[in-house]
């Protein structure tokens, strides 16, 4: 795979979205930690480091700034900082999408290349994440907005089933989309709420599923 590090940014318009193409480094070290990722903790062995979208998972970066937030996600290697998942892989975290603060999309990945930010439903999930932290830098109403228009036009595009937290993910552990193989690797999570997702789902032109009750 061609290494995706691009200096322009493209403005793609489509269906009352706006999407800014902002590609993080996806060589071939990436490509080779995320199919090993895949094999290990899912127990596929595929070609392509690429997922068939069945959940949309909502996050907030706790990183303050789009700036930072892109240089944290674009190494393709995890930091020695985050030891706390160090040990499950060495691949980096990331996500498909970036939703600033005053709105604006940002699409770091391909739509259906895999990436790490959820466990156990990393092979057929699309991140969000969005520039927040839940305290000091609550959620946006502009950002609402655009999850709302990104998850409408994602739902429209591909077989989607699931809207989701993070902080929901650990309601799949058995479920059949659950692939995870390593029953300790679990993390806590806070974002983004029960508030913020239920009124997504409210206002959602395509009407996608909850994540299971516990």
């Amino acid at each position: 795979m061609k290494k995706l590090l691009f200096t322009a940014l493209i403005l793609w318009s489509c269906q009352d979205i706006n999407i800014i193409d902002k590609p993080i480094t996806f060589d071939e070290e990436r490509k080779s930690l995320s199919l090993q990722y895949i094999k290990e903790h899912y127990g596929l062995d595929v070609d392509e480091p690429v997922i068939d979208p069945k959940i949309i998972v909502i996050h907030w970066t706790v990183i303050p700034t789009l700036e930072e937030t892109f240089e944290a996600f674009n190494p393709s290697v995890l930091p020695s900082t985050r030891s706390n998942i160090q040990a499950a892989s060495s691949l980096n975290v990331s996500s498909q999408f970036v939703i600033d603060r005053d709105g604006t999309i940002y699409r770091l990945l391909p739509e259906t290349t895999f990436a790490r930010h959820v466990i156990g439903l990393n092979y057929n999930s699309i991140g969000i994440e969005n520039i927040a932290n839940g305290t000091d830098l609550p959620l946006t109403e502009a950002q609402f907005q655009s999850n709302l228009k990104l998850a409408n036009y994602l739902a429209k595009k591909y077989d989607i089933e699931y809207l989701i937290g993070h902080d929901q993910y650990e309601r799949f552990i058995g479920h059949k989309l659950w692939l995870e193989k390593d029953a300790s690797y679990l993390t806590e999570k806070d974002d983004v709420g029960e508030e913020f997702i239920n009124r997504l789902h409210e206002q959602l032109d395509i009407k996608l599923k909850k994540a299971p009750q516990k």
